[in-house]
């Protein structure tokens, strides 16, 4: 069966994670993904290992379905096969510092004349301004896009969540702006130029809390638990689990106390007759301090306690399984140990095994993204060069001896 980007040629210059995160999806969708990496590797090659000497999960998860080869941009035999893989490409991807792309001499308009259809993308921290030469990571993206000033409680410090909402989070754009761009080549024959900043992408996340900016000049907002604490506010407060809309929800806890027996509940206005039921205090549902959102409202803190008085006498388990009995949404927090045991998560191929020829096998993260006529199956990361021969030789049509003496030479 094809793929969706059967035929694409994506030339991935990206290194760490944005950029990576971006080029693997579309490895997944179908794309030929070729990785060209300096003669040392990326450097995620060597970070965070758990095996000596054997490329670390952190590489591994976040380049599978791709071939890698090697290649001295420096050099001017570098300079000349880097201008005959760009020629061959559909895409290229790429996310070094500010202007170093242009610094080896392949500016957008020279790209362009090599390769008038070639889609150019380019994940950067920040836009154009002053905090362009800014060194970007994920957690500084974080903070400069809004989800730190929002995330925590209202009286502990700022927060990183543990999604990395900078650095996949804006892979996923550029693949977004990537595909806009392909499918419009369709119509005008020409490639163009894409930009993702982390920082905005960051902030596309977190337009919620632009919304709840906004409302604060209105007044407070009646769906924080917290509520007090905006009456009087500029800007928008931490507000610890609330769950940003117009339907409140808390995690509870849960038995025997772990780290993660919680269970995130949300009460909708239809939801609350049987979960007075269930916690024990029916009279609430007629009870006209308690019987409407409205009257619910001011005191989410105590509705919430009441609800934890219950759960907090049951596993989490049998929470969930008592409040999905009424309808009532809910989820368990799920530890890192039990997504990666969980079955239905493997059984829809987002927890999968691979096997790699130097580590054995390794579980990462499966496409979530499922087409139909587009299965994916993901294969492991490529070890450092092991395309090279392939690519040089059979597709670039050098010779064997040529591959010998640039090897030789430092070129790849």
């Amino acid at each position: 069966m094809t793929k969706a980007l059967e035929g694409v040629r994506v030339l991935d210059m990206t290194h760490v994670q944005s950029g990576p995160s971006a080029t693997q999806l579309l490895g997944w969708l179908g794309a030929d993904v070729v990785k060209l990496e300096a003669p040392s590797g990326d450097i995620t090659r060597k970070q965070l290992r758990d095996l000596p000497d054997v490329d670390s999960l952190y590489f591994t998860m976040l380049n599978c379905n791709k071939r890698s080869i090697t290649l001295n941009t420096k050099s001017e035999r570098g300079k000349e096969i880097l201008t005959e893989l760009i020629r061959r490409s559909d895409v290229m991807v790429e996310n070094f510092g500010p202007g170093a792309v242009d610094r080896m001499g392949f500016t957008w308009e020279r790209i362009q004349e090599i390769n008038p259809r070639i889609v150019y993308a380019s994940i950067k921290g920040f836009g154009e301004g002053p905090y362009t030469n800014f060194k970007a990571y994920e957690v500084v993206a974080q903070a400069m896009g809004g989800s730190m000033s929002t995330t925590g409680f209202a009286d502990g410090p700022p927060l990183a969540t543990g999604a990395q909402i900078g650095d996949s989070g804006t892979g996923i754009h550029a693949v977004a702006g990537i595909l806009a761009a392909l499918f419009q080549r369709e119509n005008t024959g020409r490639g163009q130029r894409v930009n993702v900043a982390m920082q905005h992408a960051v902030l596309n996340l977190c337009r919620v809390k632009l919304r709840d900016q906004q409302r604060l000049e209105h007044g407070a907002l009646a769906e924080y638990p917290n509520a007090q604490d905006t009456a009087d506010a500029d800007e928008v407060p931490r507000s610890g689990n609330a769950s940003g809309g117009g339907q409140p929800g808390w995690a509870v806890k849960c038995a025997p106390g772990g780290p993660n027996d919680y269970v995130y509940v949300i009460v909708q206005p239809v939801g609350w007759k049987p979960l007075s039921a269930l916690i024990g205090r029916p009279e609430l549902a007629d009870d006209p301090e308690w019987a409407t959102p409205e009257s619910r409202l001011p005191k989410l803190g105590k509705m919430f306690q009441l609800i934890e008085e219950w759960s907090a006498t049951l596993p989490k388990w049998d929470v969930l399984e008592q409040l999905n009995a009424h309808n009532i949404p809910c989820g368990p927090i799920l530890s890192t140990k039990e997504i990666v045991e969980d079955e239905s998560l493997a059984a829809n191929e987002m927890v999968v095994r691979v096997e790699h020829p130097e580590r054995g096998t390794f579980t990462t993260v499966g496409s979530p993204l499922k087409l139909s006529d587009s299965p994916v199956e993901i294969v492991t990361s490529p070890l450092l060069g092991e395309h090279n021969a392939e690519v040089y030789v059979g597709e670039l049509g050098l010779g064997d001896e040529e591959l010998r003496l640039l090897k030789t030479n430092g070129v790849i």
